[in-house]
């Protein structure tokens, strides 16, 4: 296996053709996008992952770019906060999603040719390699095609079929902003819930960002302004600045929660990481699935032969993700409670264990 192209250049396609070039695979990376992605929530490298930045030597550039935030604290209507809990345990490093995938990209690319602003449009695989053409490059022939293109894979469309197969909506979307200003105490992320919606305003590094989190049937053309608009209004704290922010930003990033599935990842030689094989996270705990991910599939790549290296990469890596594709729904009605009942209780035990610390 020596030609290998990574469709996306995110966290999970920049760890992967790091550690492929690095072994000797001539490394193609495309994207879609023109440039790297500047939004999107904090994200973690914890776990397993930590031992792979560790490896590429870039945890004290990981560290370098962490935010400070140590807990957060549920606010009332008026700014009150109801009680607060830890975050960020154990050795775990919290950072702006932009900056670990700039720092992964930044490595990868001293190693592996990355373009931009081109992606896929057919692959047909032949048993041996994939032929591949795109919107814009020249057709051109690759041992293994990987598809690390996220939640909406068009490399999981082409080889394995639609997306509504295998993506479930979970009834929530996410949608989040950049503020214009510093967070006036930077180790706390605040958020304010009413029924079936959450906001949260996390100080990340530099400057706020804020989030939004709210159930809905699935709208697939809806307007993300309007969606936010409709499931927001009425609410207090600083929402009614905030729904402002968003309508006149240029970075909103707004998505569904879902959940991918897929009874396998690899199909010939064309294989799926990171979201685009098992998207699972609310927390930003997927980032470090990547990364793991990642590792776990170039690692095997390295030591075997490409369709029992596949099999491998897939036994292995499944272990880390199937609790976690378990645990969304608990995690969900933690921290979007559906009712007023809900936010109650939750936040009596927020509560408790302030008292209990």
């Amino acid at each position: 296996m020596s030609r290998v192209l990574i469709v996306g250049a995110g966290i999970a396609g920049s760890t992967l053709a790091y550690w492929l070039a690095r072994d000797g695979a001539e490394v193609t990376v495309v994207e879609r996008a023109g440039g790297e992605r500047s939004s999107g929530s904090p994200v973690d490298v914890r776990g397993p992952a930590t031992a792979v930045v560790e490896r590429m030597g870039l945890h004290a550039q990981i560290q370098q770019a962490a935010t400070r935030a140590t807990g957060l604290a549920i606010v009332d209507p008026s700014g009150r906060r109801v009680g607060r809990i830890p975050i960020q345990p154990g050795e775990g490093v919290e950072l702006p999603r932009a900056d670990l995938a700039r720092i992964l990209a930044d490595a990868a690319r001293d190693v592996a040719e990355f373009v931009y602003g081109d992606t896929v449009t057919t692959l047909d695989d032949g048993g041996a390699g994939v032929d591949v053409t795109f919107e814009h490059a020249t057709p051109r022939r690759f041992d293994l095609v990987v598809g690390a293109d996220g939640v909406h894979s068009r490399v999981r469309r082409l080889a394995f079929g639609p997306e509504n197969a295998f993506v479930r909506h979970l009834g929530m979307y996410v949608a989040t902003v950049a503020l214009d200003g510093p967070a006036l105490d930077e180790r706390t992320v605040l958020m304010h819930n009413a029924p079936g919606r959450a906001i949260a305003v996390h100080p990340t590094t530099g400057r706020e960002l804020a989030a939004f989190i709210f159930r809905a049937r699935h709208t697939s053309h809806a307007d993300p302004v309007t969606l936010l608009d409709d499931a927001y209004r009425g609410m207090g704290w600083r929402v009614p600045e905030l729904l402002d922010r968003a309508r006149t930003a240029d970075d909103l990033w707004f998505d569904t929660v879902s959940r991918v599935r897929l009874p396998r990842w690899s199909r010939g030689r064309t294989v799926l990481v990171g979201d685009a094989a098992s998207c699972v996270s609310l927390l930003g705990e997927g980032s470090s699935l990547a990364i793991a991910g990642a590792a776990t599939l170039a690692g095997a790549l390295a030591t075997g032969p490409v369709d029992t290296a596949l099999r491998t990469y897939e036994h292995t890596h499944r272990r880390l993700t199937m609790p976690k594709q378990h645990g969304v729904g608990p995690l969900s009605h933690l921290l979007v409670p559906a009712t007023e009942g809900g936010i109650a209780l939750r936040n009596l035990a927020v509560r408790c264990w302030r008292s209990a610390g």
